[in-house]
């Protein structure tokens, strides 16, 4: 239709001002949008739809892959732009619209069957292609942002420069910081523990995901954060904690939570958020030295009766608390006092005995460490 391209072509330029002034008015993100991208690389790709378009007026015959190029190409670079694919697919229809209601304005009644087939046949060509570019380059957008957020990461822990990086990656870097070392049983996906952490936040949370470090920014309640991964994840949340007052303070901090959640782990820790100050004397314990292998020996004479074992440990475990023990355990106030008095006689160490008591705690914490090295 020789004639209807012509016609259509005189009107090109008015009617791509029209699409694009009906972008900006009724699709948030081009209505954020300055003046210059509207007036260039937005007007630029509906230019390059609209010529599409003109061509099949006049040629007839579908598109050709090639002939997609330059479309593909300015939709994936509004993609690395951040345009919402939501965004670029009303942009489409606000310009199928205004081109349906020209051609109309100036066919005749014989063209607009042809003119109508040759629309649709042009946006079945170009907008899958569209997508398709637009899905690839987010996908591209996110491998590199992950890759950033992995390098600022990396940088910040190691105690290197981090503000290019921070750039790359679009974050802010505040001053202080909390550092998480975080251990799930299960292990659930690290796409799904991402996705928790940045809703929980609120925003993007950089995380070591082979490692389990997680760099929390200032404000963040980690006790809440924990609770929230639970519920999310259905699984079990283990985690040592240290905060850093200054980017420059994160390696240290990274330190001291991943020996606090190493040491609780080979404790036996049940899930949980654990400060230093939680294990300072588990801490000085764990400490190379003869002392450990002497104290876990304190309780060697128990060692063929795990039923005094288990009784010691709920003792000590309710803060020497008998009623509190026996409910536990199950027993009677009795019985529980006839095994303390068992232990007392093989061990030599009373547990009603304060000094006593605190040898025998210090004695299980020993035996779990070594345990826990085994």
């Amino acid at each position: 239709m020789p004639d209807l391209h012509d016609r259509m072509a005189s009107r090109l330029d008015r009617l791509t001002t029209e699409i694009v002034t009906g972008c900006a008015a009724d699709v948030p993100f081009y209505r954020g949008l300055p003046a210059a991208a509207l007036d260039g690389p937005v007007r630029d790709s509906v230019s390059a739809v609209l010529g599409l378009l003109l061509r099949m007026l006049r040629d007839p015959g579908p598109l050709r892959p090639t002939d997609l190029t330059w479309v593909v190409e300015l939709s994936a670079r509004r993609a690395r732009d951040h345009l919402p694919l939501e965004a670029a697919l009303a942009a489409y229809l606000i310009g199928a619209r205004a081109w349906w209601r020209t051609v109309t304005g100036v066919a005749g009644p014989d063209e607009l069957a042809v003119a109508g087939a040759r629309l649709l046949d042009g946006l079945a060509a170009v907008m899958p292609a569209v997508v398709l570019a637009h899905l690839q380059a987010q996908e591209d957008l996110h491998s590199e942002s992950a890759r950033s957020r992995r390098e600022l990461l990396a940088a910040l822990l190691h105690g290197g420069p981090f503000q290019t990086l921070a750039q790359d990656a679009r974050l802010e870097i505040g001053r202080r910081h909390t550092v998480l070392m975080v251990r799930f049983s299960p292990r659930p996906p690290d796409r799904l523990v991402q996705v928790a952490l940045d809703a929980h936040a609120g925003t993007p949370v950089l995380v070591d995901h082979v490692d389990g470090v997680v760099l929390l920014p200032d404000g963040v309640d980690a006790e809440a954060l924990l609770a929230s991964l639970h519920e999310a994840l259905q699984c079990t949340v283990l985690a040592g904690i240290a905060g850093a007052a200054t980017p420059a303070a994160i390696p240290a901090a990274a330190a001291e939570a991943r020996e606090v959640l190493d040491l609780v782990g080979r404790l036996g820790r049940g899930s949980g958020l654990y400060h230093f100050d939680d294990v300072l004397v588990e801490y000085q314990l764990a400490r190379p030295g003869p002392g450990l292998h002497r104290l876990a020996a304190k309780l060697d004479p128990l060692g063929g009766h795990p039923y005094l074992l288990e009784t010691l440990r709920s003792f000590v475990r309710h803060g020497h608390n008998r009623r509190q023990a026996a409910l536990e355990l199950h027993i009677h106030r009795n019985t529980l006092d006839y095994r303390l008095h068992r232990i007392a006689t093989m061990t030599g160490l009373d547990p009603a005995v304060p000094a006593d008591a605190r040898v025998l705690a210090a004695a299980l914490t020993a035996a779990d460490l070594l345990r826990g090295a085994a």
